[in-house]
């Protein structure tokens, strides 16, 4: 009796540990009870202050739902269970890449940029650049976009889709965003804030239409990426696919030609262009892998298995492409 008391405290103990951190609280509640001014002015305190705010935004934008009567729990669920799967696996799976990264490729960086104000604005475009790279990779390398399908999978555009996540997304973009920022010089401490306000952002701009219709911010949409920009980026027409790889500022979407604006006769329309069910969570969770390792089993050749992997999504050797019919051909 006296170990299920043991297992009940420890199982209540980390579940509030889990929901603390998922809602940011823990840390908040960690730098206000400390009442150390020193401890709230550093870089963590103002973290911890700032970590709730997502959570709530995230709350607020459920109550609108709510009130406007267009709330609905499957378009919320398999984001949230993707976070909790996520979390569980963490636990037990260290990934410590960002600190592996750094190590080994901080001895290669030519120059340092170390924090000052200009520093910042180097970082942050830096930072972008290398978000960029990693986000491009995980729509236009088969084997990344594995990794980054589970974020494309809801088919309806909330904060909740900032949750849906693979496994292993991050560690590859921390290998990718934390090795450029390295090699490029960037103190430590830069790539922490400048990371933390981007992660800030692009959380953000998933807020759905319940809480912001138009999902545009007046003048500030012609200089920064707004919720309307990456609707655009997560929906599946055909103008609208492969845009908007940035998060705040795009001006390398801008000069690679990936800049795409919400049009306005050209509603989103989000998800995948695969058939798939967005409120199963095995579907949106693991069937890319599947249908990746399907492809190459019945690929032919081994050149082609790996080149599967490198491609573009729905790539096929060119033997195994169905020749185009032309309208004579149709005709007769």
């Amino acid at each position: 009796m006296e170990l299920l008391v043991t297992l009940a405290q420890q199982l209540t103990d980390i579940t509030l540990e889990e929901i603390l951190g998922f809602t940011g609280f823990g840390e908040f509640i960690n730098i206000v009870s400390s009442g150390d001014p020193d401890l709230i002015f550093s870089l963590d305190g103002l973290y911890g202050l700032f970590a709730p705010l997502m959570f709530i935004v995230f709350m607020v934008e459920i109550v609108a739902a709510m009130i406007s009567g267009k709330f609905k729990w499957e378009n919320i669920r398999v984001p949230l269970l993707c976070h909790v799967v996520n979390r569980v696996i963490g636990r037990t799976v260290s990934l410590s890449v960002a600190f592996a990264v750094a190590a080994l490729f901080a001895p290669l960086a030519p120059f340092t940029i170390d924090f000052s104000w200009y520093g910042l604005i180097i970082a942050y475009f830096v930072f972008e650049f290398a978000h960029f790279i990693y986000h491009w990779l995980g729509h236009r390398v088969r084997i990344f976009w594995c990794l980054h399908a589970t974020h494309h999978c809801p088919s309806h555009m909330n904060l909740s889709v900032s949750y849906a996540h693979f496994v292993l997304e991050a560690p590859f973009a921390d290998f990718i965003r934390i090795g450029i920022c390295t090699l490029a010089g960037l103190d430590p401490l830069l790539i922490v804030v400048v990371s933390g306000i981007d992660s800030l952002w692009g959380s953000f701009i998933h807020v759905g239409e319940e809480m912001m219709p138009e999902g545009r911010m007046s003048k500030l949409e012609k200089y920064i990426l707004t919720p309307a920009h990456h609707r655009v980026h997560h929906a599946k027409n055909p103008q609208y696919m492969d845009k908007n790889f940035c998060n705040l500022i795009p001006v390398w979407d801008r000069l690679f030609g990936t800049y795409q604006r919400l049009q306005e006769d050209n509603a989103p329309n989000y998800g995948i262009t695969r058939e798939i069910d967005s409120n199963n969570f095995y579907d949106v969770y693991f069937s890319e892998c599947v249908c990746l390792i399907r492809d190459i089993k019945n690929t032919p050749g081994l050149a082609n298995k790996l080149l599967l992997l490198v491609m573009p999504p729905g790539w096929v050797p060119a033997e195994l492409r169905q020749p185009a019919v032309t309208e004579q051909e149709n005709v007769s």
